[in-house]
């Protein structure tokens, strides 16, 4: 499948079942609050590196959590009941994106660029980027952050200060969700991780009618 080429300014994306094998859909474009909402509207998300066009994927299969399906493992529980936990939302999600960034930079790399940053937290100025913080006995521990639209959470990374940190907001945030109605987490692609913690592969057919809802 050819890679279709975006220009700035555009407010279109071409059909995301012509991806290519990889995901990849579309190169260009900017990150404007218009394009970013209508991407994940239509299970496309941007990622790329420092110096790079932006680059917009939409894979065949997609990796989710459906909140109420949220795996707790026996030592979590155990970690759980044997400490305070508890989710805040927004306590400042500019610092969490960048603990996210800081977190990965000096490991495995990042895709958090300096105009990621600047694009996410303008959608968060909108209402529609939301970061989830955990503390455990009173202290901030971890966090994780994504867009929000309707009843679905489309996570982008996550950071942990402490000992299950992060898990314990991915943990909470899915009670919170489930809680509510909450339809799918998009993890976007599968890592071990994710799977002993509930996730499952879909198609993307059906990961759209769940995003319809």
């Amino acid at each position: 499948m050819p890679v279709f080429r975006l220009q700035s300014g555009m407010t279109g994306f071409p059909d995301p079942t012509l991806a290519e094998e990889d995901g990849l859909l579309a190169v260009g474009g900017d990150l404007s609050v218009e394009m970013l909402v209508l991407a994940y509207s239509r299970g496309i998300f941007p990622w790329f590196n420092e110096g790079d066009p932006v680059l917009w994927w939409c894979p065949h299969e997609r990796f989710i959590i459906r909140p109420e399906n949220i795996h707790i493992s026996k030592s979590m529980r155990k970690f759980m009941r044997n400490h305070d936990t508890k989710i805040v939302f927004n306590r400042d999600f500019r610092d969490t994106m960048h603990r996210c960034r800081l977190k990965r930079e000096f490991s495995v790399g990042t895709w958090i660029t300096d105009d990621m940053e600047r694009a996410y937290c303008e959608l968060h100025r909108k209402g529609v980027a939301v970061s989830a913080e955990s503390y455990i006995d009173g202290e901030l521990a971890g966090g994780l952050y994504g867009v929000c639209l309707g009843r679905c959470f489309f996570g982008e990374s996550m950071f942990s200060d402490m000992e299950n940190g992060s898990k314990a907001a991915l943990i909470l945030l899915a009670k919170y969700l489930a809680e509510r109605g909450g339809v799918m987490i998009d993890c976007q692609f599968r890592t071990d991780h994710l799977a002993s913690m509930g996730g499952e592969t879909i198609s993307y057919g059906e990961y759209m009618e769940l995003l319809r809802k």
